[in-house]
């Protein structure tokens, strides 16, 4: 089984620290508006994930954190004149409904920002004290030449750093690329610290709240490319200056969803929203426009899109339809038992090849297409079974017939 790992550019061999527990961060929403495809790609690609390393065997410890302390959600509340954390918990329901709407199973965990401060305060503290991190009166910055590495996941070279950063009046940074950890506020929210009173950086949030649950090693980390700089980036620099050791073993990054060539995004205006699909389309067309291009390509999001899905999903209820009616016990024709092994060692290694549901729903599909030739009671039982097999990672026939 491979993976291709962003942090080295290539195609790897898995192998998790401690088969076979497989540990897995994923970075989850910022709760301020409704849950839009970029999000539900990042969730149904992982729940994808998920379910495949379950399928081979392992164990599966999932974590897909909750941003619920950000400018973004602040500068919500205050529109609409309502507390920030009303703003949060309103939002962060509305994107696990949605989630469980398209079928994405529940993480093991999924911790809010605004519940681990102390232990923030205390990954800050322990990071002024190695001398990664220091005090510059509008609060603590990392200090980004302390940590030699940094940039070895972007591959974004110092020298470009400096050239693209500057130094807004009032920051005491001693360095252009230094990022805060902690930033002084009196407004809420905000919480008690050694240096102010103030709330923690975004990127400090993902790397406390991971190690806390995962430990200080984990085997998989993903999220959507655009997460790759500064947030990663700046994660690994935190984590490896806290503790010493590789934060992440395998960086796994999904493709930005766009909609007409821009990226998808609250801040871009372009949106088409999860609930906006869900209203014309059933979740399984949903899953199968998100999941029929490879992970890490961009995907442009259209109408088009959703209709392939749906005629794709009436397809496979068909077959399904055809093959319960059809099922009893028996034996399968040559002709099937062989197209089965097929197709079942097809969609493996197409899973195996670095998650490659493009191919595994092909396989999915021409194995359908094997209900209306005929294959006699015992076959469309052999069909039937082999279906819902791959069905159970992909997540594509109905519960009920569209």
């Amino acid at each position: 089984m491979r993976i291709f790992n962003t942090l080295t550019g290539r195609e790897e061999e898995f192998s998790p620290l401690r088969p076979p527990l497989v540990t897995m961060y994923v970075c989850g929403p910022t709760v301020y508006d409704l849950p839009h495809m970029g999000h539900a790609r990042v969730a149904v690609f992982f729940d994808v994930v998920r379910r495949w390393l379950t399928r081979r065997g392992f164990s599966v410890r999932m974590v897909m954190n909750v941003t619920d302390v950000e400018d973004k959600i602040i500068n919500r509340a205050r529109e609409l004149g309502v507390p920030w954390s009303a703003v949060a918990r309103h939002y962060e329901a509305a994107f696990w409904e949605d989630m469980l709407r398209l079928g994405v199973s529940p993480p093991d965990i999924a911790p809010r920002a605004s519940e681990h401060i102390p232990e923030m305060v205390e990954a800050i503290g322990s990071l002024v004290e190695g001398g990664h991190a220091y005090f510059a009166g509008d609060g603590v910055y990392f200090h980004v030449p302390s940590f030699p590495g940094y940039g070895k996941l972007s591959k974004i070279r110092r020298e470009e750093l400096v050239a693209g950063a500057r130094i807004e009046p009032g920051e005491g940074k001693r360095d252009p690329a230094d990022f805060a950890l902690w930033k002084c506020r009196e407004e809420e929210p905000s919480w008690d610290s050694p240096w102010c009173r103030g709330r923690p950086g975004w990127h400090i949030e993902c790397s406390v709240m991971s190690m806390k649950y995962l430990g200080e090693t984990i085997d998989i980390h993903g999220g959507g490319a655009d997460l790759i700089f500064p947030h990663h980036e700046n994660e690994i620099a935190q984590s490896e200056a806290l503790t010493g050791r590789t934060f992440v073993r395998y960086w796994m990054h999904v493709g930005l969803v766009r909609l007409k060539g821009e990226k998808m995004s609250k801040s871009t205006g372009l949106l088409f929203t999860v609930r906006e699909a869900l209203k014309r389309y059933s979740p399984e067309a949903v899953r199968h426009a998100l999941l029929n291009t490879h992970y890490r390509k961009p995907l442009e999001f259209d109408e088009a899109l959703l209709e392939e899905g749906s005629s794709a999903v009436r397809e496979l209820s068909a077959a399904h339809r055809e093959l319960l009616e059809a099922a009893a016990p028996g034996p399968a024709p040559p002709w099937v038992e062989g197209e089965v092994e097929r197709r079942l060692r097809a969609f493996a290694s197409a899973m195996d090849s670095d998650f490659n549901t493009h191919l595994a729903i092909g396989e999915m599909r021409s194995l359908a297409e094997a209900a209306f030739r005929d294959p006699g009671p015992g076959g469309a039982s052999l069909i039937l079974l082999a279906l819902w097999e791959m069905d159970s990672v992909l997540g594509l026939v109905p519960r009920a017939d569209p």
